[in-house]
């Protein structure tokens, strides 16, 4: 008999390194109905370490329960996308850890990885603090609520940590170019900003200036109008060179390159509407959405890892933007079709060690009025 599971795991430190825990929870997927939980000190050590003692200590409950398929979702950004392999383990104490967690994993006969956000994972984080508390001695803190005790109460709104330690990213879509006035679909065809779009790069660059006075680097799609707007930005940041970045090129637009959305729906009404539906389907000729988020993701990736704890700005396109913010607020399919991004708008967000996300802007527009 099949058993189909949701493993909700979390841990952390008191001073990272400090007294840390971690819990575990599994879940009936079907029903949501809690099987077992786990919660244990972790001793001194870091949030990362706990997390990954709250992924074992929870894959370890499912295999008592004989499950056959698991979700694992946690709000580690880290430890999901390590697990999932998408980011390398460059901390060599984690190595150990994520190889058990891999040999539990080989345990069943399907298992899945999903970042969830931190409210959403309350149930392990209750068990995580109350694994601190009873290791310094202490009763529950004062208004934590256990997963055995739920009731129905209204989320609280979660405050991000000190910026000390966050990756601060501005997301800069470029100046408009012919094809931009004219609302037609620009792949990867390399057309020039126009006069107006780099009145507008020059207006970005502005605006970033003022949000980051400093950055560690302008990275840039390969394309010439997101290189010419990044180098307006560069000029004002300091100086710095540069850096192309091929992964964030825009979407591969197909048959669908320079036409109109009026001219596809025309002449490729069952494409279109397929393409509209799902982020798998891709224009004739073309890249699906998917196809687009893998690429990016390394590319965010790649950029976390470089720049921890610095001040960057990425200069790219409307679907590697739309996908990258569609990532971090953990929204659906449909916000791809529903958020507009203006030419040289401006989107900021900032990202913590641990994978907590803060959007703090999105298409920011003043500077262009």
């Amino acid at each position: 008999m099949s058993l189909h599971v949701i493993v909700e795991a979390d841990g952390g430190s008191r001073g990272n390194p400090g007294p840390a825990g971690f819990g575990a929870v599994v879940k009936e997927a079907a029903t949501g109905e809690i099987l077992l939980e786990r919660y244990d000190s972790a001793g001194v050590t870091t949030n990362n370490v706990a997390e990954y003692s709250g992924l074992i200590a929870g894959l370890r409950a499912a295999a008592e329960l004989n499950a056959t398929r698991v979700d694992v979702r946690m709000d580690s950004k880290l430890v999901i996308e390590q697990m999932s392999g998408r980011w390398q383990i460059k901390n060599a104490g984690l190595r150990p850890l994520a190889a058990e967690a891999a040999t539990l994993v080989g345990k069943f006969d399907e298992v899945t990885f999903d970042w969830i956000p931190r409210e959403r994972n309350k149930d392990a984080d209750a068990l995580a603090n109350r694994a601190m508390d009873e290791a310094a001695g202490k009763a529950p803190r004062a208004g934590q609520q256990l997963p055995s005790e739920r009731a129905a109460e209204t989320p609280k709104s979660w405050v991000p940590p000190a910026l000390e330690n966050a990756t601060r990213i501005a997301l800069v879509r470029h100046g408009a170019t012919p094809m931009t006035a004219q609302g037609r679909y620009s792949g990867r065809g390399d057309v020039p900003l126009t006069d107006e779009g780099e009145a507008q790069a020059m207006a970005a660059a502005g605006r970033v200036a003022g949000i980051f006075p400093e950055v560690a680097a302008v990275l840039s799609s390969p394309l010439s109008r997101c290189v010419r707007t990044a180098e307006h930005i560069a000029a004002q940041v300091g100086g710095v060179p540069v850096t192309v970045m091929e992964d964030l090129i825009e979407c591969d637009f197909g048959a669908w390159e320079g036409r109109t959305f009026a001219e596809v729906q025309e002449q490729w009404p069952a494409e279109m509407s397929a393409w509209l539906g799902s982020t798998s389907v891709a224009p004739p000729g073309g890249e699906s959405f998917q196809a687009v988020a893998k690429r990016v993701r390394g590319a965010m990736a790649t950029v976390l890892s470089a720049y921890p704890g610095k001040a960057v700005v990425v200069v790219s396109h409307v679907s590697p933007i739309k996908l990258i913010l569609r990532d971090a607020l953990a929204a659906g399919d449909a916000f791809l079709h529903r958020l507009y991004l203006d030419a040289a708008g401006v989107s900021t967000m900032d990202v913590w060690p641990d994978g907590n996300i803060a959007v703090r802007t999105v298409n920011e527009t003043a500077h262009l009025r």
